[in-house]
């Protein structure tokens, strides 16, 4: 069965409503704006209130079927958090930073946490069918590749076959597919934390340049989790950002169609 077959819509006495409140668009691309890379962090600490404020934020970010397949490590320790810097090589933005995160893609738990959102709807006692249907048949379907993979070469033939007469979705198919699906979600956990941070007055550095072999052990994370990346966060230090912000013309990249 296709997931495309229970996107349709759902009756008006099962819908809740959800009025969109008010907001401030000209704070919001101020953040934006503001938001740059530090390499350089002064002393200055981030209040324990806002660094829970920022997670909470992470975590509220939008993410495939709701699944959540994501951790986010705060490094406190200070042997740890010293063995990570050594991790991110060394660069400043690790080494001078008041405080380190690791945010972690974790596409093994997603048959966990599909379990927990059966177990959520249970509870609440008023889900539509069709969302029960979605995370008992549809999400295994989509999402478990079997043992040692058997089902991917499938996956991959079943999806060709029939997205030659009707759009059907095309991912995820396969261990790489199932890490690039996880990595996306996260990724945009970490675009929400930075923001969030910056909303607070606060800075961070998001760092790909680091050894992930050393951080997952670092960390005691399994073979299945994927270091998306490590983010650095704190207050800008003078000199802290290398130069002016540079982009290429956003006509190379925006297109309309």
């Amino acid at each position: 069965m296709s997931r495309v077959k229970i996107f349709k819509p759902v009756e008006e006495k099962a819908r809740q409503a959800a009025p969109a409140p008010p907001t401030d668009a000209a704070a919001f691309h101020a953040v934006v704006d503001s938001r740059r890379s530090v390499r350089i962090y002064a002393d200055d600490p981030i209040p324990e209130e806002v660094i829970d404020a920022c997670l909470d934020a992470a975590l509220k970010a939008p993410n495939s079927s709701n699944l959540q397949t994501w951790e986010i490590h705060h490094v406190t320790d200070a042997k740890k958090k010293a063995a990570l810097v050594e991790a991110c090589l060394s660069q400043p933005a690790a080494g001078t930073a008041p405080e380190l995160f690791v945010f972690v893609g974790r596409p093994d738990l997603w048959k966990r946490n599909n379990g927990w959102m059966i177990e959520a709807f249970d509870r609440a006692g008023n889900v539509p069918k069709g969302a029960y249907q979605y995370y008992r048949k549809i999400t295994p379907l989509v999402y478990d590749q079997g043992v040692l993979g058997w089902r991917t070469p499938f996956k991959w033939a079943i999806t060709r076959w029939r997205g030659m007469s009707k759009p059907i979705p095309r991912e995820p198919i396969g261990k790489w597919g199932m890490r690039i699906w996880a990595h996306k979600s996260t990724a945009l956990a970490c675009a929400q934390f930075m923001l969030a941070m910056r909303a607070h007055g606060f800075d961070t550095c998001p760092m790909e340049g680091m050894d992930s072999a050393r951080v997952k052990r670092l960390l005691g994370l399994p073979r299945q989790a994927l270091v998306t990346m490590v983010i650095s966060a704190g207050k800008r230090a003078e000199g802290g950002v290398y130069g002016p912000r540079f982009r290429f013309d956003a006509d190379h990249f925006i297109h309309r169609h």
